[in-house]
């Protein structure tokens, strides 16, 4: 197995593993993070990626959503899993080892531990 590296993002421009980032200057990255193919992350206004999150294929993360002009930063803190095809509103913060279902859409902050799902993404557990 070889060891992880971190892959050169470049503004507007796929990733070798086929994401897409904007504003890449404003994203701050940990260690050993997966970012699914096909996904947007929109760090306008700030994302951080702490060690161990996984994104899911399709996602979308917004630090700013033109549709409603919302903006402020998305803190995807250690060992959170965002679902295939979810979307991560602006001003929101996913606790450490907490889960967002598939096909979810956040518009609040996740406390730590905790299992998310849905449109819009309400608490469904406790992670034990």
């Amino acid at each position: 197995m070889t060891e992880w590296t971190k892959p050169t993002i470049e503004h507007g421009k796929m990733t070798k593993y086929n994401y897409i980032v904007q504003y890449p200057e404003n994203l701050k990255t940990g260690k050993n993070f997966d970012i699914g193919t096909f996904t947007y992350i929109n760090s306008h206004y700030g994302v951080e990626i702490q060690d161990d999150v996984q994104i899911g294929s399709h996602c979308s993360v917004y630090s700013h959503s033109t549709i409603d002009s919302k903006k402020g930063p998305v803190v995807l803190k250690k060992n959170c899993k965002i679902g295939t095809h979810s979307t991560i509103m602006p001003n929101v913060t996913v606790g450490e080892n907490s889960v967002v279902a598939a096909y979810s859409f956040v518009t609040r902050s996740i406390p730590d531990n905790e299992v998310w799902a849905g449109v819009p993404a309400t608490k469904k557990s406790d992670m034990k």
